[in-house]
């Protein structure tokens, strides 16, 4: 992925559900790239595959990992974000799910956006402790 590094008081200043947005394609992007290092099935397999990782209930699970691991500035953003208010949620997945994985997806944008890539991997590597 090209680095991105923007001012961090810039970043904290975008909608919450922003971030999460740009969040939920890091973490896409990733995790495809390591299904399909890791495998040698079909598009179709792999995208299955992926599906059950990047998913609200997959990743509200993974959140109870990180919570003890995030700074206090990523906790604060983890926070903004689940609790802001979105006009939907994941059909398949409860409510606080859905708002536990957007509090994730945002510390995920965050770190991107900041160009903290060092932390953006210890992040990604607690997670797939899961």
């Amino acid at each position: 992925m090209a680095k991105i590094a923007l001012e961090k008081n810039k970043i904290k200043q975008m909608n919450p559900l922003v971030l999460a947005f740009i969040g939920d394609g890091v973490e896409t992007l990733r995790v495809r790239t390591r299904v399909a290092l890791e495998d040698t099935s079909k598009a179709h397999a792999l995208h299955l595959k992926t599906a059950r990782e990047v998913n609200a209930r997959a990743q509200s699970d993974k959140v109870e990992k990180i919570l003890p691991h995030l700074t206090e500035e990523e906790a604060e953003i983890y926070r903004r974000a689940r609790n802001s208010k979105s006009r939907h949620h994941a059909k398949n997945f409860s409510v606080v799910d859905y708002r536990r994985a957007s509090g994730l997806e945002a510390v995920i944008g965050y770190l991107y956006l900041a160009g903290e890539e060092e932390r953006l991997d210890e992040i990604f590597e607690l997670m797939e402790e899961i």
